[in-house]
């Protein structure tokens, strides 16, 4: 006999409880001895029901979710980039693979030591490849599972690369030469000694190589016998070239300058001193000059510099027209400071240009102007000269005879020779010729009327009576003496 009455027919499952009564004692002792009363137990409370399917659908719900969601961050199943699995994982993930894929990759070239991707400087884009990876093959497109695989184009810094192989492979190298720049003292110019190419392991074979274990899934390529290409060097001839013409452009021009005036040349081979040649990282050559070089001769500078003014002496016509300078002016002028020349001038010759425009103050001249005139007096067979409306000068002169006469008139001297040989035709009392002439080595001829001109004479003394075929004869020294003092351009009078 049981402790506790039970009742074997409920049914845990149902909505109601198995009996609403309540349950029976049946003794202190639980047993039936007959000596106890009999007293009802208090009523149990009533069961809820046990809903076991619906407890055990929400996991299985929830996991069904998660796979779902996480379909929209994973790529899809079986894809690879760059021969690096990358199904089920994030872009992010996969994007950390394909790096890592990349930087334990190895090449060995020639027999030499093995070179990573990291020292040939080895680049993709590992990131971007994952994120097009999924854009293209998200894990909840089951169209794209097991896909082709995803090629991925590796690049390499060819300097780097260049760099490593040398050291990994040197009985495959050569090492290229330079081109030299230097000053020839000979030529005063800069001459260039031309670059000559080296040899080296072909970085497009490396590349490739790289390429093809990253396709294969690989981690280690060999090159036995890679393809050789020529390897430039750091400074080309036609960049050497480049900066000889800029420091030979700089030799000729180089100098003080006061505007458009080299009042101070430099010498091409002191030029050439203050500089001092270097290579720039690129290769380039780089120029730069000692501003203690040059101050010794900016210390020079006003004694070659400062000038006073000199006044201008011209000659004019009665309308004070300009026709000559006696003596050109020249403004005066006086360097303001030497201080900073130097500096100023190195920072130049750094940049290409050896023009140096010199901080100058500069005074005016003043002019004189003198109008001049020459009067011929046919009936005192006189010339006398005039500047500025007084006589300066007057002496006797040989004019035109009778048949060949001195016309009259103004004119102005057009044209003036040192010496000349006269082709001419005697003339009769009345014009007829009588022949033609030839006067040899005529000096100071001064022509103002077609064929008539001021001239020294040789042949005769005739002063102060008519004895030419038309011209002013007058002894040489005067004629030499009148030449000096006159003009293209000075009036002349011809009158009785």
């Amino acid at each position: 006999m049981t402790d506790v009455v039970t009742r074997t027919d409920i049914d845990e499952s149902d909505d109601a409880t198995a009996d609403d009564s309540p349950t029976l004692a049946l003794g202190a002792t639980g047993h039936d001895d007959g000596g106890g009363e009999a007293q009802w137990a208090p009523a149990e409370p009533a069961r809820k029901k046990r809903r076991l399917g619906l407890w055990i659908g929400i996991p299985v719900g929830v996991a069904a979710l998660g796979a779902v969601a996480a379909s929209f961050m994973l790529i899809a199943p079986g894809t690879t980039v760059a021969g690096v699995p990358v199904g089920l994982l994030t872009p992010g993930a996969a994007g950390q693979a394909i790096a890592e894929r990349l930087e334990s990759t190895e090449i060995v070239v020639g027999g030499g030591q093995s070179v990573s991707a990291a020292d040939l400087g080895a680049q993709l884009d590992a990131r971007e490849m994952a994120t097009a990876a999924f854009e293209t093959r998200p894990a909840w497109n089951v169209t794209q599972w097991f896909g082709d695989p995803v090629p991925a184009t590796v690049t390499i810094d060819p300097a780097l690369t260049a760099a490593a192989l040398q050291t990994a492979a040197p009985d495959l190298y050569t090492v290229p030469t330079d081109a030299a720049l230097t000053f020839d003292p000979a030529s005063q110019t800069y001459v260039v000694t031309p670059a000559v190419d080296g040899e080296g392991v072909d970085p497009a074979a490396v590349e490739a190589g790289l390429q093809q274990a990253l396709d294969d899934g690989a981690t280690t390529v060999v090159l036995d016998e890679p393809a050789l290409a020529p390897v430039a060097p750091l400074t080309t001839t036609e960049s050497a070239q480049g900066s000889a013409d800029v420091l030979n452009a700089m030799l000729d021009t180089a100098g003080f300058y006061v505007g458009e005036e080299r009042t101070v040349p430099i010498d091409r081979a002191v030029l050439a001193s203050w500089i001092t040649l270097s290579t720039g990282e690129d290769g380039t050559v780089e120029f730069t000059a000692d501003p203690a070089a040059i101050q010794p001769v900016v210390d020079t500078l006003p004694g070659l510099v400062d000038r006073a003014a000199v006044d201008a002496t011209v000659i004019t016509n009665t309308a004070g027209e300009h026709l000559w300078d006696i003596q050109a002016g020249q403004a005066g002028r006086a360097l303001e400071t030497t201080d900073g020349i130097a500096a100023g001038f190195a920072d130049q010759l750094a940049d290409g240009n050896a023009v140096y425009a010199l901080p100058v103050k500069e005074t005016e001249f003043q002019t004189t102007a003198l109008a001049r005139t020459i009067d011929v007096n046919l009936s005192a067979q006189r010339v006398t000269l005039y500047e500025n409306g007084a006589a300066v000068d007057s002496w006797l002169v040989s004019t035109g005879k009778q048949g060949a006469p001195t016309y009259t008139g103004n004119y102005t001297i057009n044209s003036m020779y040192p010496m000349q040989t006269l082709y001419g035709t005697y003339r009769g009392p009345n014009g007829e010729p009588r022949g033609p002439y030839v006067q040899p080595d005529v000096k100071w001829m001064m022509y103002f009327n077609g064929g008539q001109a001021f001239h020294g004479v040789y042949w005769h003394s005739k002063w102060g009576t008519p004895s030419s075929h038309g011209c002013v004869g007058m002894p040489e020294w005067r004629a030499a003496q009148l030449y000096d003092w006159a003009a293209p351009g000075v009036e002349v009078s011809i009158h009785y």
